[in-house]
Order: structure tokens, then sequence, then C-alpha cells
């Protein structure tokens, strides 16, 4: 058998992030803040918020100290920076700006670079507490450098760009279902948005159809007293990664459990992956009354896609009276 090369297709996403990241968040943005400084203010500042002997650790490694300790100068020349010390740190953004640390107002300045005047009326108080965090790492190393410090900022940055990567295949899936349903209830369409399907069925109740974190589509049945029905409870996993598809079915499980609870007279899993033993994966997700593989319901002339618009129309009570959708 002729060996079926994988792209590398994440690792281009991750090349191209990592470019648009150097002039905001990496070693890069921090050396341009620091050379266009004013170093008799940074170094006033390092005098004040950072730990005397660690200076002086970094110096006989012949290392400045703004490498290692946040000052507000350079944190109010470049915003972004506080992601540069967050990813040398070693935090995750869920860690670093959960409730236990209390640097959650301070976020904006990572994600938009810019500063509000809470923000900077706090600004010592947040360099204090990264030059405190920064103090333990330099203590606790034999020695660094400046290559070594960008390596550890990236060791950080890789999970955070592979798990913004994954949530990007996720939604790049569930915006296909989504379409997908749209052009099979098209007909009987009432109003439509990027978000929200609103249609009536053969017998003239209003169906919504719309996107929701759990489950990922939800589809409801509007009821004469204004209340609704769920109907259909969607769980959408893209990946393509055949190793960790009974995690994520698991995960479509949990989601799945809830929708039950909901009141979902029926839950759905649409996976990345075509080929798998459905039977297996029930065992896993006992909970998922039909599974569909993406690229299959997606393809019109499918088995598959025939099968998920039959299944649809019967539960959303739509007659298939347009045999040309494929």
């Amino acid at each position: 058998m002729t060996p079926n090369p994988p792209l590398p297709d994440l690792q281009i996403s991750f090349f191209q992030s990592l470019e648009r990241l150097r002039s905001t968040h990496l070693l890069d943005a921090l050396l341009k803040a620091s050379s266009e400084a004013d170093i008799h203010t940074v170094d006033r500042e390092l005098g004040q918020f950072a730990d005397t002997a660690a200076l002086q650790r970094l110096a006989g490694w012949g290392l400045r100290g703004e490498i290692l300790f946040a000052v507000p100068s350079l944190l109010m020349a470049n915003p972004h920076l506080l992601g540069y010390y967050r990813l040398l740190l070693g935090f995750s953004q869920k860690q670093f700006y959960g409730k236990e640390h209390g640097l959650s107002p301070f976020k904006s300045m990572e994600e938009k670079g810019a500063l509000s005047k809470a923000q900077k009326d706090r600004l010592a108080e947040l360099a204090r507490c990264l030059c405190i965090s920064a103090a333990h790492l330099v203590h606790s190393v034999d020695r660094l450098t400046q290559s070594k410090v960008h390596d550890l900022t990236l060791l950080t940055l890789g999970p955070q760009l592979r798990g913004g990567a994954l949530n990007l295949v996720g939604q790049q899936a569930t915006r296909r279902v989504f379409d997908l349903i749209a052009v099979l209830t098209q007909s009987a369409h009432v109003e439509v948005d990027q978000t929200t399907i609103k249609m009536r069925n053969a017998a003239g109740a209003p169906i919504r159809i719309f996107f929701a974190s759990d489950p990922d589509i939800a589809i409801h049945e509007e009821l004469p007293s204004g209340r609704s029905r769920p109907v259909i409870a969607i769980e959408i996993k893209g990946g393509k990664d055949v190793s960790n598809v009974h995690n994520r079915v698991g995960e479509a499980e949990k989601s799945h459990q809830k929708a039950k609870q909901d009141g979902f007279t029926e839950c759905w899993t649409i996976l990345g992956i075509a080929g798998l033993d459905h039977d297996l994966l029930r065992g896993e997700s006992p909970t998922t009354d039909k599974f569909f593989a993406l690229d299959e319901i997606t393809r019109g002339d499918s088995a598959a896609f025939d099968d998920f618009k039959e299944q649809l129309y019967s539960r959303i009570g739509l007659r298939d009276s347009a045999s040309s959708l494929r």
C-alpha cells in the first residue's frame, strides 16, 4: 500500500499565528518596547518593583531585568505584553485570569492591546504581582538565556494555539451543519440570520433552529402557549484525530445527558471522521440516538445525506417537497 502522507495543516496554522504574535506578545515585542522606552524610567521601575537579588542574578546571566520583570512603563507602551509575561511564567489564559489570582480585570490588555483608565490606575499593582512570580522563577532555575526565555514562552503558547485551532475546527464544523439544515429547510423559512432559522412545518407549527453552546445546535417547536418543546439536540465534533474520537464522543454524551434532562426527545452526534463503528460508539454514548459523519451528510449524492434529510424532516414535521435539494 502506497503511504498516504498526512498534511501539516495544523502546523501551517501555528506558523501563521506565531508570525502575528511575534510583534505583539512574544520576545520580539518586548525587545522592541524596551529599545524604544526611556531606559532611566525602566531602571527606576525595576528598582521599585523587582527583587534586587533576582535582578543581580539576571545581570550575571547577561540579561536585562525587563526580560523577566514587568514594569508599568512597558505595559503602558504595549499592553499586549501582559501576554508575554503570562506565557513566560507558564500560565494558560484560563489559569492566569481565573478567580484565584484576581487578574481577570487585566485580560483585555493582552487581548486588545489597550488600556482602560481603571487598568492604568492599577498598573503598579499588576507589575508588583508579576514581579513576585518572576522572582520565584529566577531563583528556581540554574541559568536563563534570552533564547531559553523565548523557548519558555513558546512552550506555554503551543497548547494555547492548539486549543484555538481545535476550537476553530469545531466552529467551522458547526457552521457546515447549520448551513446544511438551512438549505434542507429553505422552502419553509420564515426568518433566517447567521445563528437562527425560524420556519413553519407542514402542520403550520413554528420551528426554531439555532446555535447554542450546549448543545451545538438545538431544534425547538414553539407551542401555542408561548413555551417551546425541545426536539433535537445536535452535538458536533469536527476533529479528524482518530485517536481522540472516543474522548469527543464522551464529551458529546455529557452534553446529551443534560439535553435529555432539559426535555430533548432526540440527541444526534455528528463526527468529523467517517467509517467508524456506530455500534461501538453507542457503548460510549448510549444517549446518542443517531450518529452521522460530517463529510458524508454534506455530500449531496450520498446515502448519509438522504438519511440525515429524512430523519430531520420526520422529526420536525416537514414534507420532502423539493427533490432537487441534492
